[in-house]
């Protein structure tokens, strides 16, 4: 039980992240319209959504292998951290600048903290191992 604990952290992380990277990059002129008040009409900017999914993609599949290659859980939990971190602060800078996004941009920043927060304690936790 130890293990599910330690690892379902990066396991939600890979799902989210791979989950996102899929709506950003996979179609984005079909889905991004779908949750978000713009449309992806030019291909600059297909590219542009098309990059952040591989990014996301090659973050999401490096904590999936943590997962399972236990030698990598730390690096991945603090690349977890520092990542949804700079997610977060962005969105919170923002907030304070532009005032509050849409329901689905103010989940994420609260999802995203949470993450950071969980990652941190985990981190804690199993220092030792």
């Amino acid at each position: 039980m130890k293990e599910v604990h330690k690892n379902l952290h990066l396991t939600l992380s890979t799902i989210a992240i791979l989950v996102v990277g899929a709506t950003y990059g996979l179609y984005p002129n079909t889905f991004l319209p779908l949750f978000f008040d713009f449309h992806v009409e030019s291909t600059d900017l297909n590219h542009v959504f098309r990059a952040m999914m591989g990014c996301y993609f090659a973050l999401g599949i490096y904590w999936g292998y943590s997962v399972l290659f236990q030698k990598h859980w730390r690096s991945a939990t603090f690349s977890v951290v520092f990542f949804m971190g700079g997610l977060a602060l962005g969105r919170l800078l923002s907030i304070m600048v532009d005032g509050v996004p849409s329901t689905a941009f103010t989940v994420g920043t609260v999802l995203e903290i949470l993450f950071v927060i969980w990652g941190c304690y985990n981190l804690k936790v199993y220092a030792k191992e």
